[in-house]
């Protein structure tokens, strides 16, 4: 078991597997042709990125931010070098896979115009879509480039690092903010 547990490959894997055996056990009958299959797994990657996504995002805001400050100073290299870069990867890859996969959803499922136009009986999805492009954007060309700086994995001076954290901050707790909402619109649309 400390083998399998160990190793988060099999542990995704295994929930993989599981995931088809329900889809194809307790759901069979959603998947009798190509179309209602392919919406189905792609409603649940979208899901399944989403929560990578929002979840890192209240990973950075409500524990590694607010305990950065009481890390004494030799252990800090520790997560600047190594923690937040591997969750910043994911962060930002999770945030473009939810936003492609929830854009082909509206696609396929003739929404996507009449949503972003906030036409009825789309506005509270199409609120949502807009808030969670926002969020991407923010994550991709505020967040990911100031952290960049902030972690040096960019050359920056002392002074570029601290202005490049706090605006990161400030744009992931943006982020934050607008979760909820966004959150609210995209489980509640039927």
């Amino acid at each position: 078991m400390d083998k399998f547990f160990g190793n988060l490959h099999a542990v995704l894997g295994a929930g993989l597997v599981l995931a088809i055996i329900l889809m194809l056990v307790l759901n069979g009958q959603n998947f009798e042709d190509g179309v209602s299959a392919a919406n189905a797994v792609m409603r649940w990657l979208h899901t399944f990125f989403g929560v990578l996504w929002i979840g890192l995002l209240y990973y950075f805001n409500f524990v590694q931010i607010p305990t950065m400050p009481k890390i004494p100073a030799e252990l800090k290299p520790a997560v600047g070098k190594h923690i937040a870069p591997a969750a910043l990867f994911w962060f930002r890859w999770a945030a473009l896979i939810t936003v492609l996969l929830g854009v082909a959803i509206a696609g396929h499922a003739k929404y996507l115009a009449p949503a972003l136009g906030l036409q009825d009986p789309y506005k509270l999805i199409g609120v949502g879509m807009w808030l969670g492009l926002i969020m991407a954007f923010n994550v991709w060309f505020v967040i990911w480039p100031n952290q960049k700086k902030a972690l040096g994995i960019v050359e920056a001076d002392d002074a570029t690092k601290a202005k490049a954290a706090k605006t990161a901050m400030i744009f992931s707790r943006t982020n934050t903010l607008l979760s909820i909402p966004m959150l609210y619109a995209m489980v509640n649309f039927s």
